[in-house]
C-alpha cells in the first residue's frame, strides 16, 4: 500500500486520507474480482455436473464477497484494530438504514444452514409458487407456477423473492422428502344417473393409472418417515360420495408425481368421457334450474 500512496501523492486532489482509501479500496475490489475469476476459471470448468458447477459457482462468489467486505471494511476504519469491535461498530451503524437487506442475509444463512429447499426443488412462499433456478445472498429466483396457469404448470415468469420472507411467510416444499401431492378429480353425475355405476367406473380408471406408482411411494414414504413424522395408512386411490345442489359429486383421490399432476387429470378425464359415454343410465350433471308448474 505505500507504493500506492507514493503514487497518488503526485496527483492533485487525491493526496488525502479520504482519497487513498478510495483507491485502495478499488484496487482490491479490482483484486479479488480478477482472483475470483481465475478460481472459476482453474476449477470450475473442470467441473461438469451442472447442479455441482452451480454450488461452488456460488460458493465462489460468497467467499470473495465476504473476504472484500473484511478487508475493505479494515481500511475504511484502519483504527480500529479488533474484528470484533469493527463488527459490532458496523452492525450498530447499519442496522437501521439496511435493515431489509441485513433480515435478506439472515435468511440466505438460514437456507444454507437448514436448507429448507435447493435449486432444481419446487416451493410455495406465501402466495407464490414456483420452480427454484437461482438462490443468492439477497432473494430467491422462482420459475413462476399457477397463478393464471391451471393444474401448477409454468406461467413463463420468473419471479424474485427476498430471503427474508422465509421468515414471514410460509414456505411449503413440494420435492422435499416426499415428491407426490395428493390430486383431486370432481366428477358430478345427475341425481338419475346410476351413481354406484359411475363411481365403479372411476375406482377402475384411477386404479389403472395409478397402480404403477404405488411400490415407489411406499419406498419413498419410508425414507421420509426417517427424517419426519409423514405416515399414511392408505395409499390406495379412493373415490368418496357427496351431493350438490344439481347431483352427486364422485371425488376422485390419489397420489400422483408433483409435475405430472395435470397429465393424469387429463388421462383420467379422456377415460371417464369414453367410458360414460357408453352407459345410457349415466350423465354428467350441470347447475340447473327446475320450475314446476301447479295445475290448478
Amino acid at each position: 500500500m505505500n507504493f500506492i500512496e507514493r503514487i497518488l501523492s503526485e496527483i492533485p486532489y487525491l493526496n488525502s486520507p479520504f482519497g487513498i482509501k478510495v483507491i485502495k479500496s478499488i484496487v482490491i475490489i479490482a483484486v479479488l474480482f480478477l482472483l475470483r475469476l481465475l478460481v472459476r476459471s482453474l476449477i470450475l470448468k473442470k467441473i461438469k455436473d451442472v447442479k455441482l458447477h452451480y454450488q461452488w459457482r456460488k460458493i465462489v462468489n460468497s467467499a470473495v464477497l465476504i473476504i472484500g467486505i473484511i478487508i475493505v471494511g479494515r481500511i475504511w476504519y484502519d483504527g480500529v484494530q479488533s474484528i470484533a469491535t469493527y463488527f459490532g461498530l458496523l452492525s450498530a451503524g447499519i442496522a437501521v438504514a439496511l435493515r431489509d437487506p441485513l433480515v435478506n442475509l439472515a435468511g440466505w444463512l438460514y437456507i444454507v444452514s437448514r436448507k429448507p429447499f435447493e435449486v432444481g426443488e419446487r416451493i410455495q412462499i406465501g402466495d407464490i409458487a414456483g420452480d427454484v433456478i437461482d438462490q443468492s445472498a439477497f432473494e430467491i429466483s422462482l420459475l413462476e407456477i399457477g397463478n393464471w396457469v391451471d393444474a401448477d404448470q409454468s406461467t413463463g415468469r420468473i419471479v424474485h423473492v427476498p430471503n427474508g420472507k422465509v421468515f414471514t411467510h410460509h414456505l411449503a416444499n413440494y420435492d422435499k422428502g416426499f415428491k407426490y401431492v395428493w390430486n383431486e378429480i370432481r366428477v358430478v353425475v345427475t341425481f338419475e344417473s346410476d351413481w354406484q355405476k359411475a363411481k365403479q367406473i372411476l375406482l377402475e380408471i384411477v386404479n389403472n393409472r395409478s397402480e404403477h406408482i404405488t411400490a415407489t411411494i411406499e419406498r419413498q414414504i419410508k425414507q421420509a418417515a426417517r427424517k419426519f413424522m409423514i405416515y399414511y395408512k392408505n395409499l390406495t386411490p379412493i373415490v368418496y360420495t357427496d351431493v350438490k345442489d344439481h347431483g352427486v359429486q364422485l371425488t376422485i383421490r390419489h397420489l400422483c408425481e408433483t409435475r405430472k399432476r395435470r397429465g393424469y387429470t387429463e388421462s383420467m378425464w379422456e377415460d371417464i368421457l369414453i367410458e360414460f359415454a357408453k352407459h345410457k343410465d349415466i350423465d354428467l350433471a350441470y347447475p340447473t334450474t327446475r320450475f314446476y308448474r301447479q295445475e290448478m
